[in-house]
């Protein structure tokens, strides 16, 4: 018996088992309010239309055949309902297939659709139609599971993109590293222990990213396991981070609140004041990095970067605004999405994958992230972290 069926044969066992127990009930409901009664076709006697007997004596022919009839009459009161009972469970075993056939055609409908979902069409819905009944809620129930099941998968993906990105820059360090005193033939011990020291940051620093990102994938736990953050010492360490290095040209950074000029032409202004949220110092440290390169590297020859911090209503606020192209309106939710840029660049040292991985870290702390084109060109980035339960 295919396995599709077993259900509604039970289904149909069970309506026809109902039909046959009500039907013999009825067979002894019936039996019993007509135990009393004589048979249409016996005459009344007087006595029993309430009238004096007569004072000639019945023969016992009479009343053995008044007996006899009684006797028919009770034997057809049980018998006839019990051969119509009998032709019912065919007819009720056939109903009862139409009727459970009918009932499970929508989970037919249902199933067959669920077969052919898979990971390349996870898109797709149930979608059933029509009243709000059981059926109706299930289908529903279901198609919410798909849509939570799609955002994990889409969050998989954008979790190994991004680890990839992320652990790119380390290892090309790391390979330099390596690599640079065994090209110096003069090279002595105190620049091997130097390369080996640098390896090591290098290393820490890697081995923090990876815990990050895997409490990234766990958004969940990250949240649950958040510390206090001075959301602001995150970013001046992160601005004192520009002093050396070099983003797309550009070097130089400050943590002050006056206006400084650093190579390319860019000046760079933060106004910071105290916030303090619940969260992951790292991954806020990579936020913060992202937003401050995004805001440097899309810029304009003698452009701005504005940096600032507050707690205000509720929330700690970070702002990163910056000159630089300008920006459709429509195109912004774009470049939030994994690998996507406004303009790509081939061989830039950018993937399209800083603000996905802004966006990714700014929910994990229940964040909300705000971005709008400025009028003659940039973007103004206003992330919105709520304060409540902080120590």
């Amino acid at each position: 018996m295919p396995a599709s069926n077993r259900l509604r044969w039970r289904l149909t066992l069970l309506y026809s088992l109902a039909t046959l127990v009500s039907g013999a009930v009825l067979i002894l409901i019936v039996i019993s309010l007509s135990a009393g009664l004589p048979p249409t076709d016996v005459a009344q006697t007087p006595r029993s239309m309430g009238l004096p007997r007569p004072p000639r004596v019945e023969t016992g022919v009479r009343i053995g055949s008044a007996d006899s009839e009684t006797q028919n009459f009770k034997e057809r009161v049980l018998i006839t309902p019990g051969l119509a009972l009998l032709i019912m469970v065919p007819i009720s075993l056939g109903v009862g297939w139409l009727i459970a056939g009918r009932m499970l055609r929508p989970v037919r409908t249902m199933t067959g659709r669920l077969q052919r979902i898979s990971g390349r069409n996870v898109h797709e819905r149930l979608a059933v139609e029509g009243p709000r009944d059981e059926f109706k809620e299930l289908a529903d129930t279901i198609d919410a599971l798909l849509g939570r099941l799609e955002t994990a998968l889409d969050g998989h993906k954008r979790f190994v993109a991004n680890a990839a990105h992320e652990l790119r820059t380390p290892l090309t360090v790391e390979h330099a590293l390596l690599e640079e005193p065994l090209i110096d033939p003069e090279a002595g011990v105190e620049e091997y222990r130097a390369s080996f020291e640098r390896l090591l940051a290098v290393n820490r620093q890697r081995g923090a990213l990876l815990e990050s990102l895997l409490t990234l994938a766990g958004s969940e736990s990250a949240r649950e396991t958040g510390v206090p953050v001075d959301l602001d010492a995150v970013v001046r360490d992160a601005l004192h981070g520009l002093a050396g290095e070099t983003t797309g040209g550009v070097t130089g950074g400050t943590a002050g609140g006056t206006p400084v000029s650093v190579a390319g032409g860019l000046t760079v202004t933060a106004t910071i004041r105290p916030a303090r949220i619940l969260g992951d110092p790292t991954l806020l440290a990579r936020l913060v990095a992202n937003l401050l390169d995004n805001a440097i590297h899309y810029n304009t020859p003698g452009g701005t970067v504005e940096v600032g911090t507050r707690q205000l209503d509720g929330y700690a606020r970070l702002i990163i605004t910056n000159t630089g192209p300008e920006v459709p309106p429509d195109q912004v939710e774009r470049l939030f999405e994994p690998f996507q840029r406004l303009r790509r660049v081939a061989d830039d040292g950018h993937h399209g994958l800083g603000l996905s991985i802004v966006r990714a870290i700014a929910t994990v702390h229940g964040a909300t992230l705000q971005a709008r084109p400025r009028p003659g060109g940039g973007l103004s980035v206003q992330v919105l972290f709520p304060v409540d339960h902080v120590g």
